[in-house]
């Protein structure tokens, strides 16, 4: 993960959100909305999802998504804007991404983490990184 030194006023405006609406597409071309948390580096922001989620199935089929700032049900909150999603794999990366997640959403986020780790045993996590394009 690295910075860019020239703050991206469309990566500012998301970032601040609680939630964001990743929206992913189907290989019909369907749009299938997910609120998701999100964390920042730089001008690259973040998400940690599930390695099965079927959102992960279709960034694999399509690199393109669309992002807005949203309520946890998905209620639009602002502007859409499209990005480029790019899997992140290794788990050193994804480490840091967990400590962005950590550092934004506090005791909220860890006993999420806690949930998953009682309720779905042997799930493992993959990382989203969003580049607005």
């Amino acid at each position: 993960m690295t910075s860019d030194p020239v703050s991206n006023p469309e990566v500012d405006r998301l970032a601040v959100s609680q939630y964001i609406s990743l929206t992913t597409y189907k290989k019909d071309g369907t749009a299938v909305p997910t609120p998701v948390w999100v964390s920042r580096a730089g001008n690259k922001l973040f998400v940690l999802t599930d390695a099965q989620a079927g959102k992960v199935k279709r960034i694999r089929n399509r690199g393109h998504v669309v992002l807005a700032p949203c309520d946890a049900r998905g209620g639009s909150q602002g502007a859409s804007v499209d990005a480029s999603a790019r899997l992140v794999e290794d788990l050193a990366e994804i480490a840091k991404i967990d400590t962005l997640h950590k550092a934004k959403y506090g005791i909220q986020y860890r006993a999420m983490g806690l949930f998953t780790k009682v309720f779905r045993r042997g799930s493992t996590n993959v990382g989203i990184e969003l580049t607005i394009v």
